[in-house]
């Protein structure tokens, strides 16, 4: 499955559903994301059960700035709607593979329960 391209009205029904997403925040002009594309698409490819998005933060400023992008690329996880990695910069395959299974093994149970800590 390839990433899917989203556009600004799109972006919060893709988050918001259960399972995993990953967001790439990248520009056509950023090498680092250049660099970085071929190794989201293959992760893409191999991992079926995740959706995979890709936001051009050129054609999207309004969502850019909404997500507080201040260098690309940008990489969000999302698990459930909630928002469990974000960090700047280019991974190796390796690496990201890495991330995608800790997010894999994330207990939701135990950050919602986080979650409903900090918001008391």
């Amino acid at each position: 499955m390839k990433p899917i391209d989203v556009k600004s009205a799109e972006f919060e029904g893709h988050i918001g559903t259960s399972g995993i997403v990953f967001v790439d925040f990248w520009a056509a002009w950023c090498g680092p994301c250049r660099m970085f594309a071929p190794i989201f698409e293959a992760a893409a490819e191999k991992h079926p059960d995740i959706k995979f998005l890709k936001v051009d933060t050129d054609a999207e400023q309004e969502l850019a700035g909404a997500a507080q992008i201040t260098s690309i690329p940008t990489l969000m996880a999302f698990r459930d709607g909630i928002l469990v990695y974000r960090e700047s910069g280019a991974l190796p395959g390796p690496q990201f593979e890495q991330l995608i299974e800790g997010v894999r093994g994330i207990d939701m149970e135990e950050v919602r329960k986080e979650l409903a800590k900090q918001a008391k």
